[in-house]
C-alpha cells in the first residue's frame, strides 16, 4: 500500500466535460460521515484544460512523497471523470515507457456526493448526458452519455470507495479493477454506484469480492475520507492533475488532459536520466499487456496512425484474436 500522508494534486478537466465538484460539502445516505468544502465549479477553461480556475494562492505543502523509483507521480481521480477516461492512452503508454523509473498513486476525488447541487449547467443526471456525448468526441475516446438516462449514478462514492477496499486486497488489481469499473460506466451503461457491478468487477480481475465488500463498509472508508481531507488541504479543484516529485523534494504540475509529451517532459525534467524502455508495438504484445484497448489507444501505444488503427483492431477481431464492443461513439477491442 503506498503511504497515505503523501500529497495529493490539483485534478482537472478539458472542457465540455462535468469532471469538477469532488469537494462539496454533502453526503448520500451511506456517507453522512464524510464532508468536504463546497467548490462545485463545472465551468470549464479551455485555455488552462482544467474545470474551475485554479486559485494561485493555494499553497502546497512542502512534502516529498518517497520512492524506491526515480520519480514519483501522485494522481487523483474518480472512477466517473471522463477527462480522466480521456488520458488512458498517455497513462497507458506513460506506464509502458518509463514504468521502471516511476511510481504511480491513485487518489480517490469524490467527484460527485448527490445531486443536492446545481453548479455550472450541471444540476441533473440528464445534464452530464449531453456533456459526455460532447467529451466522448473531444477525447476520440467512447464514452455513451445514455447510462444517465437509463440508470443514473446518484454518486461517485461508493465506486470510489470500492476501488479503495481493492487497493487494500492488491495495488495492481486494484488498477484493474478501476479500469473495468469505468469500462462498465462509459461503455457499457453501468451504474457502477450499485454493488452488483462492483462485485462483477472484482471477480473479473482477481479480487476477492467477500473480503472487498468487508472493506467497503469498513476501513475503505476511512482511507476515502482521507482522501478527501487530502485533496480539501492542497486545494484539490478537478480532474486529471499529476503532481510529479522526485526524492529530492522537486516537483512539476501538469493540470488536466493534455498530450503524452507533457507528462513525459515533467518526467524528465525531474530526471533527465531516466531510462526509456523499449517495447513491442504489435498487436498481440499491446494485448498482453493491456487485455482491452479503444482505437485512440492502440494509435498511442503502437504509433499506428489513429485513421489506420481501427482497420489494424478489426483485421484482428476478423482473426478471431480480439472481442470488439460497439458503442454510439466508438468502440473498443478485448483480448478473447
Amino acid at each position: 500500500m503506498f503511504n497515505r500522508k503523501t500529497i495529493t494534486f490539483i485534478c482537472s478537466s478539458l472542457f465540455f466535460t462535468a469532471c469538477n465538484g469532488q469537494t462539496k460539502s454533502t453526503a448520500m445516505e451511506n456517507n453522512k460521515n464524510m464532508t468536504t468544502e463546497n467548490s462545485n465549479q463545472l465551468i470549464c477553461d479551455p485555455v488552462e484544460g482544467i474545470c474551475g480556475i485554479p486559485d494561485s494562492s493555494t499553497k502546497t505543502k512542502n512534502v516529498t512523497p518517497k520512492t524506491e523509483k526515480s520519480v514519483k507521480l501522485v494522481y487523483f481521480t474518480d472512477p466517473i471523470c471522463s477527462s480522466c477516461w480521456g488520458i488512458e492512452p498517455q497513462l497507458r503508454k506513460l506506464k509502458l515507457e518509463y514504468g521502471n523509473g516511476i511510481e504511480i498513486e491513485y487518489r480517490m476525488g469524490g467527484l460527485l456526493p448527490d445531486w443536492n447541487y446545481n453548479s455550472g449547467g450541471i444540476s441533473k443526471p440528464l445534464d452530464v448526458a449531453h456533456h459526455w456525448d460532447e467529451v466522448s468526441v473531444y477525447y476520440d475516446m467512447p464514452i455513451d452519455g445514455d447510462v444517465w438516462l437509463e440508470d443514473p449514478l446518484n454518486s461517485s462514492y461508493p465506486p470510489s470507495i470500492a476501488f479503495k477496499a481493492a487497493q487494500m486486497q492488491d495495488e495492481e488489481k486494484a488498477i484493474l479493477f478501476l479500469r473495468e469499473i469505468r469500462e462498465m460506466v462509459f461503455l457499457k451503461k453501468k451504474n457502477i454506484a450499485k454493488w452488483e457491478h462492483l462485485e462483477t468487477a472484482a471477480k473479473k480481475v482477481g479480487l476477492n469480492p467477500v473480503q472487498l465488500k468487508t472493506d467497503f463498509d469498513g476501513k475503505a472508508r476511512v482511507f476515502f475520507e482521507e482522501d478527501l481531507k487530502a485533496a480539501k488541504e492542497f486545494g484539490v479543484r478537478g480532474f486529471p492533475t499529476i503532481f510529479f516529485f522526485d526524492n529530492s523534494g522537486n516537483k512539476e504540475i501538469v493540470y488536466g488532459s493534455k498530450p503524452f509529451a507533457f507528462y513525459e517532459m515533467a518526467i524528465l525534467k525531474l530526471n533527465p536520466n531516466v531510462k526509456k524502455s523499449e517495447y513491442r508495438k504489435n498487436g498481440e504484445t499491446l494485448f498482453a499487456k493491456y487485455q482491452s484497448l479503444t482505437a485512440k489507444e492502440f494509435s498511442e501505444l503502437s504509433g499506428t496512425p489513429r485513421a489506420e488503427s481501427e482497420n489494424v483492431l478489426n483485421n484482428l477481431t476478423n482473426k478471431g484474436y480480439l472481442e470488439k464492443l460497439t458503442t454510439k461513439n466508438g468502440s473498443i477491442w478485448t483480448l478473447r
